[in-house]
């Protein structure tokens, strides 16, 4: 993975690619510059991340489904509880993927 595109299926990054790529097809931005501008997107979610968030959050629920390919985890959990100090949230279906911050970098 060149660039981590794990934001990119959000809303936000639906929509920013969509509108990009009207921008690049009306001729007002070119593709070079959309692709940077979807780089600098993930780099800047990831470490608007990394410095904002300090909550803890416990997660149970039934295993449904997981996997591990190329060093990314996923997994399917149904009747998932969402705990934190605050508050606490019960999602009949949440689909969790991670991978390891350290190829991030590369």
């Amino acid at each position: 993975m060149v660039t981590c595109e794990l934001y990119r299926m959000s809303r936000l990054g639906m929509c920013l690619t969509e509108t990009l790529d009207e921008m690049v097809m009306s001729g007002t931005l070119g593709p070079e510059l959309a692709i940077q501008v979807l780089v600098q997107f993930d780099k800047s979610i990831t470490a608007a991340l990394e410095a904002q968030l300090r909550a803890k959050v416990t997660i149970k629920g039934h295993l449904h489904t997981y996997r591990f390919c190329d060093n990314v985890w996923t997994f399917i959990l149904q009747g998932a509880l969402f705990k934190s100090e605050e508050l606490q949230e019960n999602v009949n279906v949440v689909k969790i993927v991670a991978c390891d911050s350290k190829l991030l970098s590369q």
